[in-house]
């Protein structure tokens, strides 16, 4: 799962290091992505899973997700 995500933040936001980066949602890059994590794990995000600690790291993404997947 951590791979895919990787792969989808660099289709969309190329360039940078994903592996590395612990500040996605402020830097801003996150706006694209969460339609595209819900519906590639077919999960729901609510209002309140949208938070910095949930975003700002790739590892941060992969928790979320798998919570929301059970």
């Amino acid at each position: 799962m951590r791979e895919k995500i990787i792969e989808i933040l660099n289709e969309i936001c190329p360039g940078n290091d994903f592996e590395n980066e612990t500040a996605i949602i402020d830097d801003g890059i996150i706006d694209s992505v969460i339609s595209e994590l819900m519906e590639e794990f077919d999960v729901q995000l609510g209002v309140n899973d949208l938070t910095p600690e949930n975003f700002n790291s790739v590892d941060a993404i992969v928790e979320l997700i798998e919570n929301a997947q059970d």
